[in-house]
């Protein structure tokens, strides 16, 4: 059987990453707690365990933002082990909605410079006669 880098039979690009495999232990967790809390009657373990069913979401974010997540498509052969830290998060990764609630990956837009506006109207008072200001200042 031929193996890649990554330890599968297949070629393609697992997704396998840090933060996917603690987020999905994480929610696993949660819902296991929350399920096993509920078939009890014990709602205390309910509200715990959803609670680290959102722990989970935010760790993965944290983690995804930290690098140990994975862009967007298929990765290199030489990059879908799991253990290998994404290189490319610091500066956000295109259409990611996670970056960009992070604030990242946004594209800069040109400086705005001060281009001579019309001058406003004068007052109609040092306007001289039959000067009318104009609608809107």
């Amino acid at each position: 059987m031929n193996r890649t880098d990554s330890g599968h039979a297949s070629g393609h690009d697992h997704g396998h990453t840090v933060a996917g495999w603690t987020g999905t232990g994480m929610a696993l967790a949660g819902s296991v707690a929350a399920g096993g809390s509920m078939a009890a009657a014990w709602y205390p373990g309910l509200a715990l365990g959803a609670g680290l069913v959102a722990l989970s979401a935010s760790t993965t974010w944290v983690l995804h933002l930290a690098g140990w997540g994975k862009p967007g498509g298929p990765r290199p052969p030489a990059e879908r082990d799991w253990r290998v830290r994404d290189r490319s998060a610091a500066q956000g990764h295109p259409g990611c909605v996670g970056c960009r609630l992070a604030g990242r990956g946004r594209r800069t837009a040109a400086p705005v410079t001060a281009t001579p506006a019309v001058a406003p109207a004068a007052d109609a008072a040092t306007a001289g006669a039959g000067a009318l200001p104009r609608a809107g200042v």
